[in-house]
């Protein structure tokens, strides 16, 4: 009979610690936010007189304080744009909002970060890519 209670004893025990320990009314959900690069809509909602252009699926602006300071020279022709899209945030490789089609885009020789230049009536226009990261 002693050994009948002390096991029952020990079984009941367990089950409170088991219960006790345990947190059933842990209804915290966990979110999983997944950072991405800025696309065209949301660059040119906040700023929507932004001189962009897409390449390789990324984002590139022109007019960035720091950006502009820098001394760099033209490297090698990394694509040409195509297409001109003043109208829509909808965008797609090798096409802008401001640059006219047929606008040559180089890399730079120093590789100064991800600048992308494009000779424009004899002038280089410095383009950051809007990168997350």
């Amino acid at each position: 009979m002693r050994q009948l209670v002390s096991f029952w004893g020990l079984i009941i025990f367990v089950l409170l610690t088991a219960v006790g320990c345990s947190n059933p009314l842990n209804t915290e959900k966990i979110e999983v936010h997944e950072t991405k690069n800025p696309d065209a809509e949301e660059v040119l909602t906040l700023d929507p007189e932004a001189d962009i252009f897409q390449l390789d699926g990324v984002i590139y602006k022109t007019k960035i304080d720091w950006v502009e300071e820098l001394n760099l020279t033209k490297g090698e022709q990394v694509g040409e744009i195509k297409i001109r899209n003043d109208s829509d945030t909808d965008f797609e490789d090798e096409m802008s909002n401001k640059l006219p089609v047929g606008s040559n885009i180089f890399s730079t020789i120093e590789k100064e970060g991800p600048i992308l230049l494009v000779e424009l009536e004899g002038k280089l226009l410095k383009y950051y890519a809007l990168v997350e990261g």
